[in-house]
């Protein structure tokens, strides 16, 4: 399963990218709001220097027309960026749109392998169904990305399903065992997968112990 960072700190994309475990990046208004500074788009270009993968940038128009002439200059922007489009009546004829112009597009605001489905057909590159928020209303948001994972494979589809609105490492789990091609996750989450206690403690115990045996060597060789 690819992880992708769903962010638009720059540190934090160059710090995972030191990792050698992003693939790619997801962005959207509210994530730019948090980090306010240079324009957009100049941090979708800097994203895109840093990754070779796949940049998501959101379109905020709801009507047709303003969806294409965002979704045709971020693609201009750089070759990996891919125009996150969200699920709509508007949004399938704006992807489809795109399909035939060549442009990659992210279906985002899925909840439904129906919603899914039918972005995949419009031509959407990446589907992503939002698993936390339906975990806020009391449903399973695995159940979708389950359910679209094995329409894909039934039929052959391309599209990837990528697993979006990850809370914790259990739902990084969980997508990958569904079948999720992707997860994209904040950078607090991709940490928290990182580190456990028991980790943290064998570190601990074996950096003591080794400088009990260095110490152990100097008194011997003082002797």
């Amino acid at each position: 399963m690819k992880i992708f960072l769903d962010t638009a700190d720059i540190d934090e994309i160059r710090t995972v990218a030191r990792w050698g475990v992003l693939d790619g990046v997801t962005t959207n208004p509210t994530l730019y709001a948090k980090v306010g500074g240079a324009s957009y788009d100049a941090i979708l270009q800097e994203i895109c220097k840093i990754t070779p993968g796949p940049v998501s940038a959101e379109v905020v128009a709801e009507d047709l027309d303003g969806m294409l002439e965002e979704g045709r200059h971020f693609a201009k922007l750089a070759p990996n960026i891919v125009v996150k489009v969200p699920m709509s009546e508007e949004g399938l004829e704006a992807m489809s749109r795109f399909a035939d112009e060549g442009i990659k597009t992210n279906c985002t605001l899925v909840f439904t392998a129906n919603q899914g489905l039918l972005a995949a057909k419009a031509g959407a590159s990446l589907i992503s169904p939002f698993v936390g928020r339906l975990d806020d209303i009391n449903q399973d948001g695995m159940i979708v990305i389950r359910e679209l994972a094995e329409i894909f494979a039934i039929h052959e589809i391309e599209a990837e399903v990528l697993a979006a609105s990850i809370r914790n490492p259990v739902h990084m789990t969980q997508a990958a065992l569904a079948g999720a091609h992707i997860a994209t996750l904040p950078f607090k989450v991709l940490q928290q997968m990182v580190h456990h206690p028991l980790t943290d403690k064998g570190i601990t115990q074996f950096r003591s112990d080794w400088e009990k045996a260095r110490q152990a060597l100097a008194a011997k060789k003082g002797d």
